[in-house]
């Protein structure tokens, strides 16, 4: 039975996946406990893979869940992972859990954010080092990259910019291409054209992705912040919604800058 054709559909979405992933077929089928005649039987379109084969070959390549779901569709399977909205009564647990997170993070600036960097939610230091932004960037829906880079956000107050903007930039670049998305793309874009040329050479402290963020605050004192920051992602959801959160935590890079956010933030 041929299910379509090796161009398109399941065969020709699951060679994409595991060509930019950069497995071969033989890999892929070890990791998903098959063998590379029957990952290269699906691939052309030759073989029928069933629903839990599907997902076996997904997750060893990192397919993200939502993209699971096309797959799935693309053989004719209903799709396997929900998406509930987050304001859904079934995630009032998960929401306690994230505004505990925040809250845990104080006094040190942390956000929730989705997929696309959109804010989902954010706790009083993310609020107190945004302060004087230009409330048309902080409107639902509010992109934090957008919000970091814009002459009109915290652009004009990051004492190093041209190193930090194509630190978010890359990484947003990267996203893109590990877990492809138009809006990311666009994204992308638009903050290369709003950041300072790529900065032809390193400064000497320049330690490759760990890019520290260095802050002028525009009160009190016009204190200065450096921050480091980490990305959190919920690593065992199984509802599309909670797996593409992001927690995204800036953490003191000196012992100024805990003490500035101790006295600045109120709880």
């Amino acid at each position: 039975m041929i299910i379509e054709s090796a161009g398109g559909g399941l065969a020709g979405a699951l060679r994409e996946w595991r060509t930019r992933r950069r497995v071969s077929q033989l890999e892929l089928a070890v990791r998903a406990g098959t063998t590379q005649r029957h990952v290269s039987f699906i691939e052309s379109g030759r073989s029928v893979p069933g629903r839990s084969m599907i997902i076996r070959l997904a997750e060893s390549l990192e397919v993200p869940i939502r993209e699971r779901n096309e797959l799935l569709l693309a053989a004719g399977f209903a799709p396997a992972y929900p998406q509930t909205d987050l304001d859904d009564p079934q995630l009032a647990a998960v929401r306690t859990a994230l505004d505990r997170v925040l809250h845990g993070h104080l006094p040190y600036p942390a956000v929730i954010v989705d997929r696309h960097g959109d804010l989902v939610s954010a706790n009083a230091g993310f609020h107190m080092i945004t302060r004087g932004v230009d409330p048309h960037l902080l409107a639902p829906p509010v992109s934090v990259p957008r919000v970091l880079l814009h002459p009109r956000g915290l652009a004009s107050r990051i004492l190093n910019l041209d190193e930090w903007a194509w630190h978010i930039i890359d990484r947003i670049h990267a996203e893109s291409a590990r877990n492809p998305s138009d809006r990311l793309r666009l994204l992308a874009a638009e903050l290369v054209g709003l950041a300072p040329p790529r900065p032809r050479q390193l400064p000497p402290h320049h330690l490759g992705f760990a890019v520290p963020l260095h802050l002028r605050m525009s009160e009190p004192e016009n204190r200065e912040l450096r921050l480091i920051t980490t990305l959190t992602h919920f690593g065992t959801a199984t509802d599309i919604t909670i797996a593409e959160l992001r927690l995204e935590a800036f953490l003191p890079a000196d012992e100024t800058t805990s003490t500035a956010l101790t006295e600045l933030v109120t709880w």
